[in-house]
């Protein structure tokens, strides 16, 4: 049984990676009305992501005896200045929510819960990588984006990016 402060933080996080998967849409609809199709697409598949993320953390939950509390989803409240101003809100997302896994993993730590530290390695190990992909897309933005060319080409990059579910998943 997992003690009732994991248990909380865990469940915590299922809503805000529910809310990561609603404000990443909310930057497809940001991306799709500029006439960027190709970023909308890439953060179509961002927020398959995050829904799965917050899945696989229910599921934990729910097969540690834990009793799963949804919150209401906050609305996405940003404007976006130009294009690249999405990416920069998504790169401090994405660091935002490394944050809030590591603070479950030093908690789980602090009690040796050995269990949910597995379980958690497979998501520090994908927070590093989401963050890396973040700051990739940013720093391209900032590279080519000013070209007509260049966010031609990122654009149908973007585009090409197909979703896979996690085959790996966190070990439970």
């Amino acid at each position: 049984m997992l003690q009732e402060k994991i248990a909380k933080l865990i469940n915590e996080q299922v809503n805000k990676e529910f809310y990561s998967a609603y404000l990443y849409l909310d930057f497809a609809n940001y991306y799709a009305d500029a006439g960027l199709d190709g970023f909308a697409h890439w953060y179509e598949i961002q927020a398959h992501e995050e829904r799965d993320h917050a899945m696989m953390m229910r599921r934990y939950l729910i097969d540690n005896g834990i009793t799963v509390k949804f919150d209401a989803i906050a609305k996405p409240d940003q404007k976006f200045a130009n294009t690249v101003a999405p990416l920069e809100a998504g790169y401090a997302h994405e660091q935002y929510v490394t944050s809030l896994i590591n603070t479950i993993y030093s908690e789980a730590f602090a009690i040796k819960d050995f269990k949910t530290m597995q379980f958690l390695d497979w998501f520090i190990k994908e927070q590093g990588e989401e963050e890396k992909n973040a700051e990739d897309l940013l720093r391209k933005m900032k590279l080519f984006g000013g070209d007509a060319k260049g966010l031609y080409a990122l654009n149908q990059e973007l585009a090409a990016r197909v979703y896979m579910a996690s085959t790996t998943g966190p070990a439970m």
